[in-house]
């Protein structure tokens, strides 16, 4: 029984937890809204809303003009503070910070 007891506790957990950035200007939740906008809350407790609508709609939109399927760009999410897409898209979070810190919105271009 004593050798069972002490293997079990030399066991690894099971799950790793989770790494979450603690940076004030991380992102820890995003929702999608209509008009390709989203409504974005950071660590600090700042939220406001990302408006994209001009970006994925433009010819100079490059790789963010996959955005315009309304299906891809509602599979946003967060990972590591970032707010993400499929793909590898990302959009930087301190920079969204500083615009609705300033404006209430960040309108990435």
């Amino acid at each position: 029984m004593r050798a069972r007891a002490a293997a079990e506790e030399d066991r690894a957990p099971a799950v790793a937890p989770a790494v979450v950035p603690a940076a004030p200007w991380r992102v820890r939740r995003v929702e999608v809204l209509p008009d390709f906008e989203l409504k974005v809350e950071f660590n600090d407790g700042l939220s406001g809303t990302v408006r994209m609508r001009r970006l994925v709609q433009s010819q100079e939109a490059g790789e963010f003009r996959r955005l315009a399927d309304p299906t891809l760009f509602s599979q946003v999410g967060v990972e590591l503070g970032v707010v993400t897409w499929p793909g590898g898209l990302d959009l930087a979070p301190d920079a969204m910070h500083d615009s609705i810190a300033q404006r209430g919105e960040f309108e990435p271009r």
